[in-house]
């Protein structure tokens, strides 16, 4: 029987907050705060090398970003291991998402590194009492 794919292993939460006193609604700028948890239920090493987030918000609007690791970092996160961090993102609107997926790496000792992506499932970002 093949292992299941290490990509099937690592789970991706996120939990996310609003930060009022560095918006100003006013010039349509709202800053958000996100805080991400990967857990490793592998059982090998897995190393996050690089991020690609699709951020959008209400008015439609997309960026992508792409770049090396996450807040300067490429973890490292061993089998039954979490890794959290947090980050944040200014939209122009009162609501949007964010979704994306990470790069990673298995290191074990017995082959070869093994890269594989993970998809960060959408998350909303919204000014409290703005959704329903």
């Amino acid at each position: 029987m093949m292992p299941e794919p290490l990509k099937n292993l690592i789970t991706v939460t996120s939990e996310t907050g609003f930060v009022p006193h560095q918006s100003e609604p006013d010039d349509n700028r709202y800053v958000f705060f996100y805080t991400i948890t990967i857990h490793n239920e592998s059982e090998v090493a897995c190393q996050l090398l690089s991020r690609h987030w699709i951020i959008q918000d209400s008015n439609k609007k997309i960026e992508e970003i792409f770049g090396e690791g996450v807040i300067g970092e490429q973890p490292l996160i061993q089998p039954g291991e979490k890794y959290q961090y947090t980050s944040g993102a200014v939209l122009e609107t009162e609501i949007g998402t964010m979704e994306g997926r990470y790069f990673m790496v298995g290191k074990s000792d017995q082959k070869a590194a093994n890269e594989f992506e993970i998809n960060i499932p959408r998350f909303t970002l919204s000014v409290p009492r703005t959704l329903h």
